[in-house]
């Protein structure tokens, strides 16, 4: 391989990425790391004002960007968050949905990121280097006492993931899911101290991830650095699945 593909491996220049929930924690940041790697990149979550605070956000970081208010779980929104992206920047080729912009129910755990790629597709395909990230939570591996719907709706789209890798690798899109540890997000801020401290504790690290420590996993599964990575789970924890 010669050095200027090596040096271009996490490019994402001339790309265009969705990222729901991406006004705040996990997704914010990975809207920040796809915009430092040159993507052109919309967001979505269902406050009109934290929309329109992100795109400034990220208009300041250099880049170009789109707020776009969307309920994941209102199917017909979908289309139109679709339709307002390949608008504003002219196609789609990242797609990727974080765990803040979901309720815990599986009909917005499953049937949205189905269905949010399904309307996307057209756009997918007619990508050179497609690629959707579903972003899901080690909770899909481990006993989560008092959280088993979460746990099942992240093991389930776990499973719809490398469904659709399968069905969509003919296509040339590639679909992967990262699955986070603790991360210090509003979601684990909401727990009483003694909670937020036993869930950073648990890993072989001993500590709840910044946001930003999962934006290098997602850019590698969303760039040419994985172009032969597919119907994938990356596991970022810390060290908590080994225990």
């Amino acid at each position: 391989m010669d050095r200027k593909k090596l040096e271009t491996l996490f490019d994402l220049s001339g790309r265009v990425a969705l990222v729901t929930g991406g006004t705040r924690g996990i997704g914010r940041a990975m809207a920040e790391g796809f915009v430092a790697a040159g993507a052109r990149v919309a967001v979505a979550s269902r406050k009109p004002e934290a929309c329109a605070e992100t795109e400034r956000h990220l208009a300041e970081l250099g880049g170009e960007a789109l707020g776009v208010p969307t309920h994941l779980g209102d199917l017909s929104a979908l289309g139109p968050l679709v339709e307002r992206t390949v608008e504003r920047f002219g196609g789609l080729d990242i797609g990727g949905l974080t765990p803040e912009a979901w309720e815990k129910s599986f009909g917005v755990n499953l049937r949205g990121p189905a269905f949010l790629v399904q309307e996307a597709l057209p756009h997918l395909e007619a990508s050179p280097a497609a690629a959707v990230l579903n972003v899901i939570s080690v909770g899909a591996f481990l006993f989560s006492s008092g959280v088993a719907m979460y746990a099942a709706g992240k093991a389930a789209l776990m499973a719809l993931t490398r469904s659709m890798a399968a069905e969509l690798a003919p296509r040339g899109v590639r679909v992967n899911a990262l699955a986070p540890g603790t991360v210090d997000t509003d979601m684990v801020r909401n727990n009483p101290p003694a909670v937020q401290e036993m869930m950073a504790g648990a890993s072989l690290l001993r500590r709840a991830a910044h946001p930003d420590e999962m934006v290098g996993p997602a850019l590698f599964l969303c760039s040419p650095a994985a172009s032969f990575v597919t119907g994938q789970v990356l596991i970022a924890d810390g060290g908590l699945v080994p225990r």
